[in-house]
């Protein structure tokens, strides 16, 4: 008996590569590795007993496990199969594609919007000054505007440096800046549960990445500890960045 193998199965092993792939990165980066290389498995001996070795009655009992499983994966993982589908439409080239047909033109923030944030970072990271600051992208952030105060003002050195100022009221929240405008500040952002975070990183951090696993948003952290000043983009850090480095990761469509 010979196996035939096509073009269709050389796609088919293909799109399941790229769909672990995709699963596993979203694991990852919400500290649930562990039930993901769980579910592997159970699926690795589901197959083996059902599909290889043909064991009629385990199969079955695996078989009901594996039809009542799915739903309470999907209830289980709402939130990351829900970044799942984010990661991959939020990709370069497939927004692209939505935005030709849908024919929307988003208007981003620009390189003359970048150099007031870049220039208030510097300064409070001089000066010790906590700060949170989260740059819209693609995926709306009207959820998080709502939980803090409305803005709706020009993109300001002055006017970010004085929101963050320690005896402000707002100081403490986030900032979201979108369409050119700062929308609101005091925001509260999704916290991040990856368990890889290393220890020296505070709330503000652990805030940033979290909005950066659930949205495509940037997001930067100045350290009112250290004036250290950070990007997290995708669930990733970005630490001690320059004004240089500051101002190419803010103007970077990757």
């Amino acid at each position: 008996m010979f196996i035939t193998f096509g073009i269709k199965d050389f796609i088919d092993i293909l799109l399941v590569a790229i769909l672990l792939y995709y699963s596993y990165k979203v694991m990852r980066s919400s500290g649930s590795i562990n039930v993901f290389a769980g579910i592997l498995i159970f699926v690795v001996i589901w197959l083996l007993v059902t599909q290889v070795l043909e064991m009629r009655l385990l199969g079955s009992i695996l078989d009901k496990f594996v039809s009542v499983g799915v739903l309470v994966l999907v209830i289980l993982f709402q939130d990351e199969i829900r970044r799942f589908l984010l990661l991959i439409g939020s990709h370069q080239h497939v927004s692209a594609l939505v935005k030709f047909f849908a024919g929307a033109k988003q208007e981003m923030v620009s390189h003359d919007d970048i150099m007031p944030i870049v220039l208030a970072c510097m300064n409070m990271s001089k000066r010790r000054i906590g700060a949170l600051i989260v740059i819209e992208r693609n995926f709306p952030l009207n959820d998080i505007i709502r939980t803090g105060e409305d803005i709706d003002a020009k993109i300001n050195q002055r006017l970010i440096e004085n929101i963050f100022f320690k005896n402000s009221p707002l100081h403490d929240g986030a900032m979201i800046i979108s369409k050119r405008r700062i929308k609101a500040a005091g925001c509260i952002l999704p916290v991040s549960h990856n368990l890889d975070i290393p220890k020296e990183l505070g709330l503000r951090h652990r805030a940033a990445l979290g909005v950066s696993q659930e949205s495509d948003a940037q997001a930067i952290i100045v350290s009112e500890e250290t004036g250290a000043i950070s990007i997290a983009y995708r669930g990733q850090y970005y630490l001690r960045l320059n004004a240089e480095e500051l101002e190419r990761r803010l103007t970077s469509c990757d």
